[in-house]
């Protein structure tokens, strides 16, 4: 299987993760039920789901007011995104699209 699809269906299913945590987080904190931890949420973001979790934060209105998810999820996706094009333009490895 080609390296791009495999990176590609990885980002796509950690970002739905982090997108659902966010909705689960909002529903149980609605019920006062147990909570996802904010640990969980960020381990999500960092290992590639942070596009996922910021449009759950703002899809759910959830986390908005917390400093730490409104600038730290952003940064997170902003270092992702820095270090894929990194990765695909001055890696030692080289990356064939096609």
């Amino acid at each position: 299987m080609n390296v791009l699809v495999t990176l590609g269906v990885y980002l796509l299913l950690v970002n739905a993760i982090g997108f659902c945590l966010m909705g689960i987080d909002k529903w149980k904190a609605r019920r006062g039920a147990f909570r996802v931890p904010e640990n969980t949420l960020f381990i999500i973001a960092l290992i590639g789901g942070s596009l996922g979790c910021i449009i759950g934060m703002y899809t759910f209105r959830h986390k908005t007011r917390h400093w730490y998810f409104v600038y730290g999820m952003p940064a997170i996706l902003i270092i992702e995104a820095a270090l894929l094009a990194w990765l695909y333009f001055f890696s030692p490895f080289h990356i064939k699209i096609m």
